[in-house]
């Protein structure tokens, strides 16, 4: 999570202090609710941009062989791989 500052009329803030005090809820959360109903309401996903299948490798089973895949060539600390004896 990120930390963010805003600036609200004082109204408002009592408002929301208010209201968070009633729900028994942090101010935080109150404000990270509506927020993310104003944004649902104004902007649906379907409108927000996809990146599913944008790097389709055509493989079905990276997530199962990721560790295989990120690390090929790769040794601890640096050393090289020796070389396969027969």
């Amino acid at each position: 999570m990120k930390r963010t500052t805003i600036f609200v009329p004082e109204a408002l803030e009592r408002d929301l202090q208010l209201y968070a005090r009633r729900e028994g809820k942090a101010t935080a959360a109150v404000v990270r609710e509506a927020l993310a109903a104003y944004m649902a309401e104004k902007c649906p996903a379907a409108e927000l941009p996809s990146f599913a299948a944008a790097f389709d490798s055509g493989f079905t089973d990276t997530a199962e062989r990721h560790e295989e895949i990120l690390f090929k060539g790769v040794s601890p600390h640096g050393r090289k791989r020796a070389a396969k004896r027969r």
